[in-house]
């Protein structure tokens, strides 16, 4: 229930992708353009030289009053240091927290999740971050630096990998980086929303007729009580009968006398959800249904 799947199908705005859970549920996600990324990115970029130059203003205050020699030295190897750290790990250890965004996402609302829907591993946070090297850093080494004595061809052609790896966004429908290519990633809108309203107070329930036993409840976790209220909140017919079938096939549902759908999935879902929050008092978190805690 909790697995998603890429819906190819084109949608009127060029920016809306669809993912379509195994219930048929349609969860809708905008692509981030190409100009928010490139702002947060440069949010990022300025954070780090930011970072920099306070790490060469500390160490340069401390060593101009010691008695070490070779000072500039020894400050030219702290901010070496700095920068591999920064370099290197900066986007990736954002990028692997829980919000899975940088400070210059965060603040444009955008986030990094997986194009198959699943959950964002290490593994791909590190993969779409080590072509930066290629797509990044290189360019601006290669822009910067100066051109005396190289051929007029080279430079050309390193302009042209510049271009190719800079604008690399901007030529195809997902708006992929290299690295999002190569690490099955793309970067989503994470819109900050107002409190929706509780479903369990807004929803007339069956709970008083349906009794789920901990057997049924413990079936599922946080990740599909999240996709249950989505459809909930949908009102979607033909999904709410999907997954309401599902969920009754899965927790071996014999009781089924003349409950509706919603009636049914509503019930379902403020026993489950009170389930988890009771064992979340004792410590206990169940991520999804494939979770054995």
């Amino acid at each position: 229930m909790a697995s998603l799947a890429l819906d190819k199908t084109p949608a009127s705005d060029s920016s809306v992708r669809a993912l379509v859970t195994p219930e048929g549920v349609d969860l809708r996600v905008h692509l981030a353009t190409f100009s928010e990324r490139g702002i947060a990115l440069m949010i990022d970029l300025a954070i780090i030289v930011g970072s920099l130059i306070a790490l060469t203003l500390a160490v340069a205050s401390v060593f101009s009053t010691s008695e070490f020699g070779e000072s500039g030295a020894i400050v030219q190897i702290v901010w070496l240091l700095g920068f591999f750290v920064l370099r290197n790990f900066y986007f990736t250890l954002f990028e692997c927290g829980g919000r899975a965004a940088t400070p210059g996402k965060r603040l444009m609302g955008l986030r990094v999740v997986s194009r198959n829907g699943a959950a964002l591993t290490a593994d791909a946070v590190v993969a779409r971050n080590a072509m930066r090297e290629l797509e990044l850093y290189m360019p601006l080494i290669f822009l910067i630096s100066r051109g005396a004595g190289i051929d007029a061809l080279i430079i050309l052609s390193g302009i042209v990998w510049c271009g190719i790896f800079v604008l690399f966004p901007l030529f195809n429908r997902d708006r992929l980086r290299a690295g999002d290519m190569i690490a099955g990633t793309w970067v989503l809108k994470a819109p900050k929303q107002t409190l929706l309203p509780d479903l369990t107070s807004d929803r007339p329930s069956m709970e008083v007729q349906l009794v789920f036993t901990t057997a049924q409840l413990d079936v599922y976790g946080v990740k599909e009580l999240q996709v249950l209220e989505t459809v909930l909140r949908t009102a979607d017919a033909a999904a709410m009968t999907a997954v309401a079938d599902r969920i009754r096939k899965k927790i071996g549902w014999s009781a089924r006398a003349s409950e509706a759908d919603p009636e049914f999935l509503s019930a379902y879902y403020a026993s489950l959800r009170r389930r988890l929050e009771q064992r979340l008092l004792f410590g206990v978190r169940k991520r999804d249904k494939h979770d054995k805690t």
